[in-house]
């Protein structure tokens, strides 16, 4: 992306990340945050001001001394593909250097688990997302993805979905694309959205809690991202709850995945339906288990006695999860977030319940239960603070 000597481009993508995340920064802070010296940061914002990737936004409100010069991102020189997935859908949208939407979020179905198409199908709602949107590719920074399963990071593969053959599955992407391509794990990205733009920003010692049609973990820990020895820290989903309960998908019985995710309260509500129980949901024998899913979280949020009894029997058991975290880590704030936050206040009080139950009640008290605000759009977000994050590392940039 610029022509220069390993060491000028180094800085040049710190000072495109600390404004990235800082918004409006003067030289001073960028010095500050990056320990460098404030002429060397001054010289490294004129290169970037010259190659159009950074903006002068005129003088600071005065606080009695010099008003300082602040900067910005010029946020339409260049732009990221953003997917997020799951184990139903994928969503895909494009934004600019300020996380705003430059092509409205497309929403595909797309089942990973035993499908052997799913690599080609994802490849080409890709694709096509990029030649719909007219957007020439060197203006693209990169494509960022984030998806269920055990995904190591520096590697670039998926051990759980999407296997590329003798490839990487970042190489295979990128090859069929013409872009840069960078995936992580889909809860690792929306704590990484939480850390950096959300509840977690202020909070040293916070878990992320994905709950979707499984249940994720993002772990934060000292203010950063913990991903455990080989990057796959946060298996939280396949905490044992019983040994009678149903075959998680991992091949082991009773996991929390299987007995509390969205997924499983799903069926279970489309078998007590097919049953002759009384609701005000409305089930389609044509409907796929994302139209029910999100028709019984309507239906829960508006009231419907079944709907809620299922989800706070869901988020009973997952408070007893909790309480397992809660004991080993003693994190200051849980945070829900993901596709469930639809539904986050009908799981505060079960979860709390479960806490009151099998909790210690000094660790439980001193932990916090809150809600996501920015919610089923964090992994999305993920998704592009994974290319800025990733882009000085890249051999094609």
């Amino acid at each position: 992306m610029f022509n220069a000597n390993k060491k000028n481009k180094k800085l040049y993508y710190e000072l495109i990340q600390q404004l990235y995340y800082g918004k409006l920064l003067s030289s001073v802070e960028l010095s500050t945050r990056l320990n460098k010296s404030n002429p060397l940061i001054t010289k490294a914002l004129n290169f970037l001001i010259d190659n159009g990737f950074v903006v002068e936004q005129g003088y600071a409100p005065s606080s009695g001394g010099r008003r300082p010069l602040m900067y910005a991102l010029n946020a339409v020189k260049r732009c990221i593909v953003t997917v997020a997935m799951d184990q139903l859908s994928t969503r895909i949208g494009i934004v600019d250097l300020l996380n705003n939407k430059i092509t409205p979020v497309e929403i595909k179905s797309l089942r990973l688990l035993n499908n052997p198409a799913a690599l080609e199908e994802l490849t080409q709602i890709i694709s096509f997302h990029i030649a719909n949107s007219g957007i020439a590719k060197e203006l693209i920074l990169g494509i960022g993805i984030g998806m269920p399963g055990f995904v190591n990071v520096n590697e670039g593969i998926n051990l759980t979905y999407l296997h590329a053959g003798d490839k990487k599955l970042t190489t295979y992407l990128s090859d069929a694309t013409g872009i840069s391509v960078f995936i992580d794990n889909d809860s690792s990205l929306i704590a990484l959205t939480e850390l950096k733009f959300g509840l977690a920003k202020d909070i040293k010692n916070a878990m992320v809690i994905n709950l979707s049609w499984g249940i994720g973990l993002g772990m934060i820990i000292d203010g950063q991202l913990f991903r455990g020895d080989r990057g796959f820290a946060g298996e939280f989903s396949h905490i044992p709850l019983t040994e009678n309960g149903k075959i998680c998908a991992c091949g082991k019985q009773g996991c929390l995945e299987s007995e509390a995710s969205l997924l499983s309260v799903t069926e279970k509500a489309i078998e007590e339906i097919k049953a002759g129980k009384k609701t005000s949901m409305i089930y389609d024998k044509g409907a796929t288990l994302l139209e029910a899913g999100d028709a019984l979280m309507d239906v829960a949020n508006d009231g419907d006695q079944f709907a809620i009894g299922l989800i706070a029997e869901s988020a009973y058991k997952i408070g007893r999860g909790l309480s397992i975290l809660i004991h080993i880590m003693n994190p200051k704030a849980i945070i829900i977030s993901g596709r469930g936050v639809k539904i986050g206040e009908l799981l505060l009080a079960p979860i709390h319940q479960a806490l009151n139950k099998y909790c210690i009640p000094r660790l439980a008290k001193g932990t916090d239960i809150m809600i996501s605000k920015i919610g089923f759009e964090a992994e999305l977000i993920g998704a592009a603070i994974l290319v800025i994050e990733s882009i000085s590392k890249d051999p094609l940039s």
